[in-house]
């Protein structure tokens, strides 16, 4: 059977155009479920074989309500379920419809109908007939407006919902799909179906008692879910408090150990047998805390200010070409003066990444820093960029003096600083790396690292070509 309804029918003018039409509510869709549920549970319950007139949000949890009222009554019943036909293709809105049927048929809506925005649920039968009715109404453009400054976005406009079993309501609605049928179109069953004027009064009460059963079905869920969320939410808020704790601890531990050595070299300048060569060890120990001081109060103080800001900075389109030659130019005489080569090689081909706004000049920045002060007087340092599917590869490669196979899954920690011996520390707070993976998992990219004692290291920054989504 091949049935089709004119786009300009809409349930909900039927509805609101009849002398002193009901008040519409509104309402969540987890209650239009509700009693969606509790009128399949009556027509089970009671075995009512009626025909059901159908447009509902093609999620299986909808669909399901249907099923389960074919698999009890459905012999007897007859379904005629609307659904939109997609511009180009047969679809209709992600209903995977059956072939019409003997007892179900596929109505068909084109794809501008003004019921696109209307779901219901009609049931027809001399014993019971009812109409639940949801309509989402259009935004108006100052309410667009206010969207885009309300905080939350993820909020779901109300449904505006009628639900009745006046026949009155109920008729003109079927008179209006009747005459909503194209001449071209087969004609509906039942034509000369009237509904009762008045439902009887011990289904009313079956209905009214499923209905108060289901919505405090769905209260118990909602409650179970806010709960759910709630201990989600303290949960995550503890865990914050330990890292916090953690993160403070470490950053006390990371003061104090300078300045123990620094009050240590103090008491023993003041001793008057003291000779000058060690006077002078002793003063350049202190200039050495205090620098260290320095570099870790500066990382601390950047760390700080990046993790506080780091969610509200855009991602830019940036070239390499752009920022790697004045970084490699700036770091030419620091590496000079160690006797280091330092060369890169950006080719000309190589497209723009995406990255936070200046996140790569600070990125190539604390990685060439690396490389350069862990590379021995005479090394070599490079720099190569390169295109790997769909991302662009930054290649930073030393001979320095490498990472030990058990400390790299330690490397990106917070203050941790790599030793080669117990005697040998080459300063710093230990916290670039710290940085540079953070801004790379805000831009959607990311950061490995090849390494061997005595041999060198080969950190691999990793970030999405523009025209492709990086990774959130």
């Amino acid at each position: 059977m091949n049935v089709s309804l004119t786009k300009e029918l809409s349930v909900y003018q039927l509805v609101m155009g009849v002398q002193v039409p009901p008040k519409p509510l509104s309402l969540s869709p987890a209650t239009l479920l509700s009693l969606v549920r509790a009128q399949i549970d009556l027509l089970i319950e009671q075995q009512i074989a009626a025909t059901l007139w159908v447009k509902l949000p093609p999620d299986k949890i909808w669909q399901s309500e249907l099923a389960r009222y074919k698999s009890s009554v459905g012999g007897s019943s007859l379904i005629y379920t609307c659904q939109i036909e997609e511009a180009g293709g047969d679809g209709a809105e992600g209903i995977n419809a059956s072939p019409s049927s003997s007892h179900h048929v596929s109505v068909h809506l084109p794809p501008d109908s003004q019921m696109r925005r209307e779901n219901f649920l009609m049931v027809l039968s001399p014993q019971f007939c009812s109409l639940i009715l949801a309509h989402r109404p259009l935004k108006k453009r100052q309410n667009q407006i206010s969207v885009k400054v309300n905080t939350n976005k993820n909020k779901k406009q109300p449904l505006l919902i009628i639900t009745t079993v006046e026949g009155r309501i109920i008729q003109q609605v079927l008179d209006g799909i009747r005459k909503g049928i194209p001449p071209e179109s087969s004609p509906i069953l039942l034509a000369s179906f009237v509904c009762p004027t008045v439902p009887q009064a011990a289904l009313m009460n079956q209905l009214l008692a499923k209905q108060l059963l289901r919505q405090d079905e769905i209260n118990r869920q909602i409650i179970t879910l806010g709960t759910t969320r709630l201990e989600q939410k303290k949960q995550e808020l503890h865990n914050k408090e330990q890292l916090k704790d953690e993160y403070l601890k470490n950053v006390c531990q990371e003061l104090r150990t300078p300045l123990t050595h620094m009050k240590t070299a103090l008491s023993i300048l003041n001793s008057p047998n003291l000779k000058p060569p060690q006077r002078q060890r002793y003063l350049q120990m202190l200039n050495t805390q205090c620098d260290q001081q320095n570099s870790l109060i500066t990382g601390l103080l950047e760390l700080v200010q990046l993790e506080g800001n780091l969610e509200g900075r855009a991602l830019e389109s940036v070239r390499l070409s752009d920022i790697v030659p004045g970084v490699v130019s700036t770091y030419q005489t620091v590496a000079q003066e160690k006797g280091i080569i330092l060369a890169y090689t950006v080719p000309p081909e190589i497209p723009s990444v995406w990255c936070v706004s200046g996140g790569l000049r600070q990125i190539v920045i604390k990685m060439l820093h690396n490389s350069i002060k862990f590379t021995p007087n005479g090394g070599q340092v490079w720099l190569r960029a390169r295109i790997q599917g769909d991302y662009v590869q930054l290649e930073f490669r030393d001979t320095g003096i490498g990472i030990a196979e058990n400390e790299i899954p330690k490397i990106f920690e917070r203050f941790y600083r790599v030793r080669t011996a117990a005697t040998e520390d080459y300063g710093g707070a230990g916290l670039g790396l710290t940085i540079v993976q953070q801004l790379l998992l805000r831009s959607g990219g990311s950061i490995s690292v090849k390494s061997k004692l005595s041999e060198g290291s080969t950190f691999t920054v990793q970030l999405a070509i523009v025209g492709n989504s990086p990774r959130a």
